[in-house]
């Protein structure tokens, strides 16, 4: 597909990828095709398949979501995505640029959010911004006008805006996380749990501001969250991956015709999850306080 048929329909291309974390990689490629094909692969140490032959299209101004349990292969696919990692298998495109052949391309297209975001802790948000929107080439003036009026856009008073980052709450660093990533006005956004850690005000506003960015800026967003209700509220379709491998691939409404009715009712998300994966869906922050 040529980046100019790309432009007009699909965003994001992800075909057949593998990622392996073991040394040597040639073996671990090695124990998964054995896997594959049904036959024991002894004396071979059994490698961690983070994605495991996963394929998904996503289309232009789509806000597509990932939901999965901790280890599920979530953030990896993000991160190969944003080109910090390389596939062992398969093709990544981004608007017809492959990841790898044309990892400029795709830099200069898309912008990340994690969920462990790296700051300047002694300066403050405003000059982590200013920091940002130089490495991106933005102009020093208009860049500070687009700074101001996201953080305020976020809920964030000019006090805060001016102070340390320091000196910020773990979900106030995390706004500023996101507005570093809309600065750039990236026509890719991949966000990986950009509300963990949020109040839940906090994370209406985030939300509101997704969903602003895909219609007046013409982005897509690839969001990867452990909230149902999130992932219910601004995705157009969401896939659910355990160990690796996409399970179900839909609409929210889609997908909860996969399971019956529960107790008279509707199916939640979660319902659909756990029956599934047969697993709990477990936030971060909520694993952090058992």
């Amino acid at each position: 597909m040529s980046a100019k048929e790309t432009m007009n329909g699909t965003a994001l291309s992800i075909q057949h990828v593998t990622k392996i974390f073991a040394k040597p990689n040639a073996t671990a490629l090695d124990w998964l095709r054995r896997r594959r094909n049904g036959t024991k692969a002894d004396g071979q140490a059994k490698p961690v398949v983070a994605v495991d032959d996963v394929s998904l299209d996503i289309r232009r101004k789509e806000i597509f979501g990932i939901l999965g349990p901790n280890g599920s292969g979530k953030s990896t696919l993000i991160r190969l995505t944003a080109t910090l990692l390389v596939p062992d298998e398969g093709e990544i495109r981004v608007f017809g640029y492959d990841v790898i052949r044309d990892e400029m391309a795709v830099k200069r297209l898309i912008n990340r959010v994690s969920v462990d975001a790296a700051f300047f802790k002694k300066l403050s948000a405003l000059e982590n911004l200013m920091y940002a929107a130089r490495l991106y080439g933005l102009p020093g003036k208009e860049a500070r006008q687009q700074a101001f009026q996201i953080l305020h856009r976020l809920g964030l008073k000019d006090s805060e805006i001016l102070g340390p980052l320091e000196d910020m709450s773990r979900g106030m660093q995390q706004k500023v996380a996101i507005a570093r990533a809309f600065l750039s006005q990236p026509t890719l956004l991949l966000l990986d749990e950009p509300t963990t850690g949020l109040d839940p005000r906090s994370k209406r506003e985030v939300q509101a501001f997704v969903r602003e960015l895909r219609e007046s800026h013409d982005a897509t967003i690839l969001l990867t969250t452990h909230d149902m209700y999130e992932a219910e509220a601004l995705c157009d379709r969401i896939a659910i991956l355990d160990e690796g491998r996409i399970v179900a691939l839909d609409t929210p409404m889609g997908l909860k015709k996969l399971v019956p009715q529960q107790n008279g009712g509707s199916p939640t998300l979660e319902d659909i999850f756990m029956a599934l994966t047969g697993k709990e869906l477990i936030k971060e922050e909520e694993r952090a306080a058992v």
